[in-house]
């Protein structure tokens, strides 16, 4: 059989069994057996092997897509003949294959001897953005050696012309609303977690999104209003809370949005979403990459007395009155020149956050890529021709304000800022482009970063880059068929572009399945760097992180830079001393509620970084606090360290970068062994006084300013989904946070100690909570499972070595085998202990999950509906969050504890060594910033 028949049958099946269209085409053996058809003009399969060659063939770096050019420029040479595919047809189908083969045969044709193909080759490479310094180096040769074309293309290019020829954005969109939910909706909504498997396969994927019937009805209204788009709205909640989700974007698009060219399938884009607060940070970054609109819609506000004062229900949250509606099948106007939303010639809001400068580029050249990879061909192209910059696009946002210090963030992008013109200190507000210096990439997610790579043409990574991390963890749990079919293939592309691989494409090293931001938090050896990685969590304790979609990760490993604003801070500090028998997670949910409290339930975390005063802890434990800031709401955080701390991080950091390096994972860059040497540098430059850990100046603004009482929290502290609230739009929200005497008698189902949000300590309590009942002889045992997923292998050898695996082994009831990982996901739970491989385990829901409708108490961060537990017709599952002597005594109990229980479990047990530093943790401004890049 050849591969276009396995090729047929494929598409037999996919159509019979799902419905769907032929898969898009990126091998190039596939589809130089279509060419040949094509060539063959008596064979049966010729006319569709052109609609493939055509219009289903994947663009940029894949090995089809280089076989297609070079078929294309053969048409062009004349040197083959097709009736179908004019020369001029072939320049068109170039133009829209983005980069890589297709700017080589470009190139060739355009720098020829040959006039009549080197002036429409020409003008082809003037519309293309996708260039790498293998591109551009041609060019710079030419241009020297006189060759005209070549000077009549940098010009181009210096003019910025394959920008300002784009047609401008629409002065009136009409759009008609559908409301997906009410409340916060995250984006396992649009892009369930348990469907991560497919997110590649993005026709496949986009039947997940919402329900059958909500896509239903968004045809429906779309047949019934073809001149709008359809407006997805989170009613009276943020859309897009919880990770960025490239694929919910995707989704989003592919039902909603146009087609971003006509020969490339199922790639959509400018998908339109709004919510009540707006949209979540993170998720309003990856609408930015489709060039699509993000509205703060503002529709509910706070009910207020005859005095002002805010209206509260019984539960003291404040009452909402509706100031417009958005009901779906709503008509709506924007007016993307007054930036205001109408409803005939009724003004409803104003939209204008949407519509900055920069977020107007994006939509003009369909997406941030394109116009992030313009910004640098145009700089290469004035530097080339030694000419004037000229300003086409909107200057970047540098804010200045004398006698103001900078926070923590502040410094950081000050710092690592690239092509800033201001020689002051730049301010929140201000929009920069910044270089990043450590990326993540997640496995469910990854595979569409390679797709994004490949369609911007990249084929290794930036030199900018200090180190980039492929990680394993959100498919440890079960290494099933979806797995083995997408895990080696994700692990070779991401090892071949130059990224340290959690599995090894040829198998010298054992596979690391550790959490991601685990890992991450080991490699990041700065406290001033900034970082990116494909998940939300992506929230170090060290430097500043960002989580981002697969396209925004891809773009930093291709780039090694980022643009995006300088955030507002929030500055948390502490009071008081923690009481003996209390958990730093219990000072992480009191954070949250002495905030909400504080501040009349608004969250003024909101979009804005977390400044936390931790001083004390190791970045391990200062991890638990920075990870929550994502259920915060918050776009990043940032821990303020004392220097003996911040040294003692970076030397854990580098033992654990050395065991990476002696098990094999270092690559030809030697990148790990680099890591060692900036942190070397680092703790030099902190001992010798000359670069101190990072601090704020004395007199840095902050958008509020939060002091946690240590004193009030005296007891360990719940965070619940509240998912029996009356009020929809305050399910799950990470807001309902409880203390645990509220839970008195409460069964619970399950208990999960793992993912993010543990470290080596949780592991530690849990066997000293055993060892205590086995010296107070009572028996061990379990009225409900318990599951315990360390994040790292490095911990599992630790625990090993000290002894404290032992014991954990003694009293479970199951153990993971690496040689024989479980092929299939548990359903069903025994009353024991299950010691799980290192990695998210039932944190992601995407592999393991608890049974339907269960009560689980669980250290991970999760509160989504169904993400951990599904609901049941008869009762919904509950996912509820504490600390992990919580988790472990509610299972051996099969409820939760009185408090009295909790204290007498824990007794003599260190649970944490947080203490708020005694010295204010800032520092004198200095008189100039800083920069490092430029």
């Amino acid at each position: 059989m050849s591969l276009y028949t396995e090729y047929l049958s494929e598409i037999e099946l996919r159509n019979k069994e799902l419905g769907l269209q032929p898969k898009p085409i990126d091998s190039a053996e596939l589809l130089a057996e279509i060419i040949d058809q094509i060539k063959d003009t008596a064979n049966e399969y010729r006319a569709d092997s052109l609609q493939f060659f055509i219009y289903n063939t994947l663009p940029g770096t894949t090995s089809a897509a280089g076989v297609k050019a070079a078929y294309l420029k053969q048409i062009i040479l004349g040197e083959e003949s097709v009736e179908e595919i004019t020369p001029e047809f072939a320049f068109e189908l170039l133009s829209h294959m983005k980069g890589g083969p297709s700017i080589e045969v470009l190139l060739d044709l355009a720098l020829s001897d040959d006039a009549v193909v080197a002036t429409p080759a020409a003008e082809v490479l003037k519309t293309q953005v996708f260039l790498y310094d293998a591109d551009t180096t041609r060019l710079d040769v030419a241009y020297k050696a006189g060759n005209a074309i070549a000077k009549e293309i940098l010009e181009s290019y210096a003019q910025a012309e394959f920008f300002t020829k784009l047609p401008a954005i629409e002065e009136k969109i009409e759009v008609v609303t559908y409301i997906a939910g009410e409340g916060d909706i995250s984006t396992d909504l649009l892009s369930p977690g348990h469907q991560a498997h497919s997110r590649a396969d993005r026709e496949l994927h986009g039947q997940c999104m919402c329900t059958p019937e909500a896509q239903a009805e968004i045809k429906a209204l779309q047949a019934k209003h073809p001149n709008a788009k359809v407006m997805l709205i989170a009613e009276k909640g943020t859309m897009g809370v919880g990770s960025s989700r490239m694929s919910g974007v995707n989704n989003v698009a592919l039902l909603t949005g146009k087609k971003a060219s006509p020969y490339v399938p199922f790639i959509n884009i400018a998908p339109i979403v709004a919510g009540t607060n707006g949209i979540a940070p993170i998720f309003l970054t990856t609408v930015d990459v489709t060039g699509g609109i993000g509205l703060d819609l503002k529709n509910w506000v706070k009910k207020v007395d005859a005095n002002g004062n805010a209206v509260v229900d019984a539960n003291g949250d404040a009452v909402l009155e509706e100031k417009y509606s958005v009901a779906t099948g709503t008509v709506l106007t924007i007016d993307t020149k007054a930036q205001k939303l109408f409803n005939g010639s009724e003004e409803l809001a104003d939209i204008s956050s949407a519509f900055t400068p920069q977020k107007q580029e994006f939509m003009k050249a369909g997406g941030s890529y394109a116009v992030t990879f313009g910004k640098k061909l145009q700089t290469f192209a004035i530097e080339a021709l030694g000419i004037e910059p000229v300003n086409v696009y909107a200057a970047a946002k540098e804010i200045s304000i004398e006698g103001q210090g900078l926070t923590a963030v502040e410094k950081i992008f000050n710092r690592n800022a690239v092509g800033v013109l201001s020689n002051t200190s730049l301010h929140a507000g201000s929009n920069v482009r910044v270089k990043i210096n450590i990326v993540g990439s997640q496995d469910t997610t990854g595979p569409m970063t390679c797709q994004e790579l490949e369609a911007m043409a990249a084929s290794t990574i930036s030199p900018l880059v200090d180190g980039a991390f492929q990680s394993g963890c959100h498919t440890a749990s079960v290494w099933d068929s979806k797995a083995k079919a997408n895990t080696p293939k994700l692990m070779q592309f991401m090892n071949d572009f130059g990224l340290i691989t959690a599995r090894d494409p040829k198998g010298v090293y054992h596979s690391m399945t550790d959490v991601i931001h685990k890992v991450l938090n080991d490699i990041t050896v700065d406290d001033r760097a900034i970082i990116i990685g494909g998940d939300s969590h992506t929230r170090m304790s060290k430097g500043v992180a960002f989580g981002a979609d697969s396209g925004t990760v891809a773009i930093a490993l291709a780039t090694g830079e980022s643009a995006m604003p300088i955030p507002d801070s929030v500055k948390v500090t502490f009071k008081g001393e923690m009481k003996g028998y209390m958990d730093f997670r219990d000072v992480v949910h009191a954070t949250q509620a002495q905030m909400l409290k504080q501040f009349g339930g608004e969250n003024v975390f909101q979009g804005r970084v977390i400044e936390v005063h931790i001083g004390t802890l190791l970045a391990d434990q200062a991890f638990t606090f920075t990870d929550w800031t994502a259920e915060m709401k918050a776009k990043a955080s940032i821990c303020i360290s004392q220097d003996e701390t911040l040294i003692g991080s970076l030397e854990i950091a580098k033992s654990r970068i050395q065991i990476m390096i002696d098990k094999g994972m270092e690559n030809k860059a030697k990148t790990l062994q680099g890591l060692i040497d900036l942190a070397d540098k680092r703790i030099a430059g902190i001992k010798s006084g000359e670069e101190p850990a990072l601090k704020p100046d004395n007199n840095a603004k902050y958008y509020a300013e939060l002091v946690v009482d240590l004193d009030a929290i005296d007891e360990p502290m719940i965070a619940d989904p509240d998912v029996n609230n009356d009020d929809v739009s305050k399910r799950y929200t990470h807001d309902v946070i409880r203390p645990v005497s509220f839970y008195t008698n409460k069964s619970v189902d399950l208990g999960f100690v793992g993912s993010c949000m543990v470290h080596k300590g949780d592991m530690q309590i849990i066997a000293q909570m055993l060892r205590n009942m086995e010296s107070q002889g009572q028996k061990i045992e379990f009225k409900a499972p318990l599951v315990i997923a360390p994040p790292t292998y490095n911990i599992v050898d630790e625990l090993k070595a000290e002894g404290d695996w032992a014991i954990l082994e003694k009293y479970s009831g199951f153990e993971f085998d690496d040689t024989a990982p479980k092929d299939a996901a548990r359903t069903k739970y025994e009353n024991i202990m299950y010691l799980e491989r290192p990695g998210c385990n039932l944190c992601m829901g995407n592999q393991e999950k608890a049974e339907p409708g269960d009560t689980v108490i669980a250290t991970s961060t999760r509160l989504f509906q169904g993400r951990v537990v599904a609901d049941t017709s008869e009762k919904k599952g509950e996912s509820l969050l504490g600390s992990t002597p919580v988790v472990v005594l509610s299972t051996m109990l099969g409820r939760f504890p009185t408090i009295e229980e909790y204290k007498a479990a824990v007794d003599g047990i260190k649970l944490t060594d947080f203490q708020p530093p005694a010295d204010e943790m800032s520092t004198e401004p200095s008189a100039q910033p800083i920069r490092i890049v430029g």
